[in-house]
């Protein structure tokens, strides 16, 4: 017994997994940069409501492919509604606005910060008490926010406190979702789940922006049309794909882990294409945050 363990455990860390994996923090990292140009040329409400909706649609063909069944039962509703509302729309609200004040550099550090406060909500939704690494990993990301706050100067840091909270109020609402969902779990397949989501999340954020925002025409460039198709291809699409198919072969610690991969891709690319700072402050905050969340999804 003693010697299959190891064997076991080594057949969980397949290949296979691990490259599902670096296709989704590649795909996901990509896309925050991606996010942020779009934001800057077409209207936020429409453009995160209406990828996210063809993105729903395509995973809902993708699970009806699959085999899975798209039905819900009644009783789930509720559930569904409420994981839809703080994983999917107060996300892409939340997030997408916060890029309009903040580098998409920054908007991915602050963002990626929601495996911490779910360790930490962890305690009073579920009962799990903080660990030591729990609380290190707490001080850690304020840490980071701290960092990206007083590395900018007060004068730039006041005026991008909008965004901050934003993003910061997006990836609270999205570790509560999480945490949730550990306590009432939706029992629907994986594709199906997230196609509800997503759809019921967007939606009524599409239908917003299409009332309320006006699309210029001109703005839908060919260059802007390759970076929508890239978020509902790309973003939505494959990258739920890879990453249900890593879940499915590697350990969830190490998929969490594994995740951290986004916000430093996130950096570096939003720093190489949109020319965003990358420097002391930034590298700093990217090691305080990173390391945070290694040890949230180690404890």
């Amino acid at each position: 017994m003693t010697e299959s363990k190891p064997t076991h455990a080594r057949a969980r860390l397949a290949p296979t997994g691990l490259i599902f994996l670096a296709i989704t923090s590649i795909g996901w990292g990509f896309n925050w940069p991606v996010s942020k140009y779009l934001l800057t040329t077409l209207p936020p409400l429409t453009v995160r409501g209406c990828t996210g909706v063809v993105g729903a649609l395509c995973l809902a063909a993708l699970a009806r492919s699959q085999g899975q069944s798209l039905k819900v039962p009644r009783a789930l509703w509720p559930r569904l509604m409420l994981a839809a509302l703080l994983n999917v729309g107060c996300w892409m609200v939340l997030i997408g606005l916060a890029l309009l004040w903040l580098p998409a550099s920054e908007t991915a550090l602050i963002a990626y910060t929601m495996p911490v406060w779910a360790a930490i909500m962890a305690w009073p939704v579920l009962g799990e008490r903080p660990t030591p690494l729990r609380l290190i990993a707490l001080v850690l990301a304020f840490g980071g926010l701290a960092t990206i706050m007083g590395g900018n100067g007060l004068a730039a840091s006041a005026a991008q406190l909008p965004g901050i909270l934003l993003a910061l109020a997006g990836a609270i609402g999205f570790a509560l979702g999480t945490v949730l969902s550990k306590k009432r779990p939706l029992q629907l397949p994986p594709f199906s789940a997230a196609a509800w989501q997503v759809g019921l999340g967007c939606l009524p954020v599409a239908i917003a922006g299409l009332l309320i925002e006006t699309t210029p025409p001109a703005a839908l460039t060919p260059l802007v049309w390759l970076l929508m198709f890239y978020s509902v291809a790309i973003a939505f699409c494959l990258c739920y794909i890879t990453w249900f198919g890593a879940l499915a072969r590697l350990p969830a610690s190490v998929a969490a882990i594994g995740t951290m991969a986004v916000p430093v891709i996130g950096v570096v690319v939003s720093a190489l294409t949109l020319h965003e700072p990358f420097g002391i402050t930034q590298i700093a905050a990217l090691a305080l945050t990173v390391g945070g969340v290694a040890l949230a999804a180690l404890s």
